[in-house]
């Protein structure tokens, strides 16, 4: 927003319009901003609050269902991006105001993401999430621990928890990208860095906004300063003893639900040869 903004810009899901009133500041002659919730009529009023009622004009309603006073927009923002990339996405929407309105030089921000994981040791955090279900005041909640296995945990990684090197799952250009594309199934190899045990691997993204003069990089990475998005845990039903230069490898599976597709259905199928050689699959709901 630093930068200098020229042209009609279309903020999708503007929510309370703070997008939408940088992209006035940094100079649009028009913004428009598509909110579907009624937040949208608190944005209106913080919009003439700020004195940007005559450049930004917000309409409530689906980017699938409203029609645009004008037939293309030149830049295209949006905070689109949930836990693990696409939990609870917006990018469907992206694509969908992208295709119908971005003009032909068009530009989107930000308009590339990569997804990385690595392996993690975690312990003592897995006891108290997970194993704690084992025993309960004396009671057996073990149908409970299954549950909570299933589950991905949202939380903040220590970096220096991290033992294995990182691999990319997933890159998207937002300019090409399908809705199709986001039904993937990644291959990955972590090497071991040191002798430890494996609790769980951990999954992060990056998104840049690489249509600028100097690229700016958005990372929710756990060597960089903590996110609103944090990381997604994935608890392994195995512990996995690693010496350093072993390699786990493996393949993770991404879909939309097909009741919600605003979550997702993941699974992991991991192999690990060495001294202590193993293989399984272990699914998951991001709900």
């Amino acid at each position: 927003y630093q930068r200098r903004v020229h042209g009609v810009v279309l903020d999708v899901g503007c929510g309370t319009g703070i997008l939408a009133m940088f992209a006035a500041k940094a100079g649009a002659a028009k913004v428009f901003g598509v909110e579907c919730s009624s937040i949208v009529n608190l944005a209106e009023e913080i919009v003439r609050a700020n004195g940007f009622e005559d450049v930004i004009t917000l309409i409530k309603g689906k980017v699938e269902d409203i029609e645009l006073p004008v037939p293309t927009v030149d830049i295209i923002i949006s905070e689109w991006m949930g836990y693990f990339l696409l939990y609870e996405s917006m990018l469907n929407t992206v694509l969908v105001a992208r295709d119908r309105w971005l003009a032909p030089d068009g530009k989107i921000f930000p308009d590339k993401a990569t997804m990385y994981v690595a392996a993690i040791e975690d312990a003592d955090y897995k006891q108290q999430k997970i194993g704690f279900w084992d025993n309960v005041y004396g009671f057996d909640y073990s149908p409970v621990k299954r549950l909570a296995m299933l589950e991905p945990l949202v939380d903040c990684v220590d970096a220096d928890q991290i033992n294995t090197s990182e691999d990319k799952l997933l890159e998207i250009d937002l300019m090409t990208v399908t809705v199709a594309d986001l039904t993937f199934k990644a291959s990955f190899s972590l090497q071991a860095l040191r002798k430890d045990y494996c609790h769980a691997l951990v999954a992060w993204f990056d998104c840049v906004f690489s249509q600028v003069h100097k690229p700016v990089v958005l990372s929710t990475s756990p060597y960089r300063r903590n996110t609103h998005w944090k990381q997604t845990v994935f608890y392994l039903n195995e512990v996995l003893p690693v010496q350093k230069g072993e390699c786990i490898t493996g393949t993770l599976t991404c879909a939309p639900n097909a009741k919600n597709h605003r979550d997702l259905d993941i699974q992991l199928d991991l192999q690990m040869e060495g001294a202590h050689p193993v293989q399984f699959t272990q699914e998951y709901r991001l709900r």
